[in-house]
């Protein structure tokens, strides 16, 4: 058996799989994230390293599965974030997440040296204070004593890897998150390390997500509860492992959105996709060869999250489906919501960006607005999808996972706006310990990528509704000119 986990942002979830990658269980241990005013979002590595110990423990208990019976571990995390090691491999201070905003000096250094097109065409990404590099060198210019400190950086699921292996390497698709690797030679690119003053050194080694990394030490072995000598595969980042998860291992698959605390679209290519606008970008797939274009924005999940505590009486149980279930009827008319409420990548790519509100009248309820925050995230995603075909992709349908898939009443706003079918598979909130089984499963040479297509089922289809479409079509240029009309508020000055 496989057991994957998956270092999101509110927690691991972790699943227990046949060798075939069917899922048996899956339980998820949360942990906290700090953030605060300038952009902060950091939280603990070793947070993450205790859910995995228990979460592992809970699904061998939970299922009677004998430590004999479980062949193989694989890890998912959170991608582009910065988790600087000392010589020992211990943290030398709370990991940046993706979310943290505060690189801001350091990616306009970068886009000085590199040129902002030439960076783009060479990384598949924009260079923005989102990415891993920019907070590296954050915490040289800002923190001199810990940086005394620093031998090595990593991301999520690598920290999590050299615990249970004693290697620390990293895998094509995190990697592809960093902002420092080259997509056209598969390494890390000279060019950007000289331009950032930073030492190839500080950088892991650079395996394929398939690649064995390990197996159990002793040390992790008995903090499982598993028996050393399991081999672990390398892993990957959380968006591809998400598109493996949800049967997109090919181009002929189509497209697909996460809808968890950030959410993206995503579908796989042969070759990277260059918007000439910088709008979206691509990572490096778990599938060895293949690319995943993506567009991602900071708070998808995390605008319905903050409106259902906010409007919830106890704020630590927001009561998110019934408020959701009471915004269906909604009529928003001008209601508009920006769902910047942690800056904004894809596809403005505005880190001073924040949420609003417009329009709001005497006469509007809170099912108002909540009906305002599921079409903001809505109208967000569509100026990516409108920046996808502009570069030559076809979207005409995009099937969903993640938690906010579970919701009828979100994937049918999804649809019509987006005006085309949204479907939802069987595994939802799994999809990324799915990918990352299926990858486990291809590491341990029992299975191949193709075996994702048949593990996760549409189970639903929301159609666009056509009159409501092309409402959602004319309100979505509203909704994009309120943003530019903001802009420059959101840095400070005026127009």
């Amino acid at each position: 058996m496989i057991i994957a986990h998956d270092l999101g942002t509110t927690g691991n979830k972790a699943s227990l799989h046949h060798d075939d990658g069917r899922l048996v269980a899956s339980t998820t241990v949360g942990y906290p994230a700090y953030f605060a005013a300038g952009g902060v979002a950091e939280q603990n590595p070793d947070d993450w390293w205790d859910a995995v110990v228990r979460a592992t423990r809970d699904l061998l208990s939970s299922t009677d599965t004998a430590p004999t019976d479980v062949g193989g571990l694989v890890v998912s995390g959170q991608m582009m974030g910065a988790v600087l090691l000392d010589g020992e491999g211990r943290p030398v201070r709370p990991a940046i997440i993706w979310a943290d905003t505060r690189a801001g000096a350091q990616q306009r250094e970068l886009e000085q040296a590199l040129g902002a097109e030439h960076a783009y065409e060479m990384l598949g990404h924009r260079l923005n204070p989102t990415y891993s590099v920019e907070k590296v060198m954050w915490v040289r210019d800002n923190e001199p004593e810990v940086w005394e400190r620093v031998r090595r950086f990593c991301v999520a699921k690598d920290y999590i890897v050299l615990g249970l292996t004693g290697r620390l390497a990293t895998d094509r698709s995190d990697a592809s998150g960093t902002n420092a690797y080259d997509q056209r030679t598969g390494d890390w690119s000279d060019e950007v390390l000289a331009a950032a003053g930073l030492d190839r050194a500080l950088f892991p080694e650079i395996l394929d997500a398939t690649a064995i990394a390990g197996t159990l030490t002793d040390a992790a072995a008995s903090a499982l509860g598993l028996n050393a000598g399991v081999r672990v595969v390398m892993g990957g980042g959380d968006g591809p492992m998400a598109a493996v998860g949800s049967g997109i291992v090919a181009p002929e698959d189509g497209a697909y959105v996460s809808l968890g605390t950030s959410s993206w679209i995503s579908f796989a290519t042969d070759a990277p996709l260059i918007d000439r606008g910088l709008r979206t970008f691509t990572f490096d797939n778990v599938v060895p060869g293949s690319f995943v274009p993506t567009a991602t924005m900071q708070a998808g999940g995390a605008s319905i999250q903050w409106i259902a505590e906010a409007l919830s009486a106890d704020p630590r149980h927001p009561e998110t489906a019934r408020l959701t279930a009471e915004s269906e009827d909604a009529d928003t008319e001008d209601l508009y919501f920006l769902p910047y409420l942690l800056g904004e990548r894809s596809p403005i790519w505005d880190p001073n960006a924040r949420g609003a509100f417009l329009g709001i009248g005497r006469h509007h309820t809170r099912s108002h607005l909540v009906r305002a925050v599921l079409e903001g995230i809505g109208f967000n995603l569509l100026s990516s999808i409108h920046a996808f075909r502009e570069s030559g992709a076809t979207i005409d349908r995009i099937d969903a996972v993640g938690g906010g898939a579970q919701s009828d009443v979100l994937l049918q706003v999804l649809a019509d706006v987006w005006g085309v079918p949204v479907r939802r598979r069987t595994v939802v909130e799994e999809a990324n310990s799915l990918g990352a089984a299926v990858t486990g499963a291809v590491g341990l040479g029992l299975a191949d990528f193709a075996a994702a297509r048949a593990l996760s089922e549409v189970t639903a289809e929301f159609t666009p509704d056509a009159a409501r479409h092309r409402v959602y079509a004319e309100r979505h240029g509203r909704f994009t000119a309120a943003y530019d009309a903001l802009a420059p508020w959101f840095a400070g000055g005026t127009r």
